[in-house]
């Protein structure tokens, strides 16, 4: 049985990234880093395996690269 994907937090994907804050969100709003999804009216968070997924490949997940963020 597989396990359910995690949620992490901005810390943990800075942790994991090597990312500042500011270029998270620059990145996210370029389309070249996973978007957040929201798991409460103040909170956000990102599946883990799509940040396994980018930091085993960045560049994937840039525009013009023919595999969106999807194909990552």
């Amino acid at each position: 049985m597989r396990q359910p994907d995690r949620i992490i937090r901005m810390d943990t994907v800075r942790d994991r990234t090597g990312l500042s804050r500011s270029t998270i969100y620059r990145k996210i709003a370029e389309g070249t880093f996973p978007p957040q999804i929201k798991i409460s009216i103040n909170g956000a968070g990102w599946r883990e395996s799509d940040i396994d997924r980018w930091v085993a490949n960045p560049v994937a997940c840039r525009p013009g690269s023919g595999r969106g963020l999807d194909a990552v």
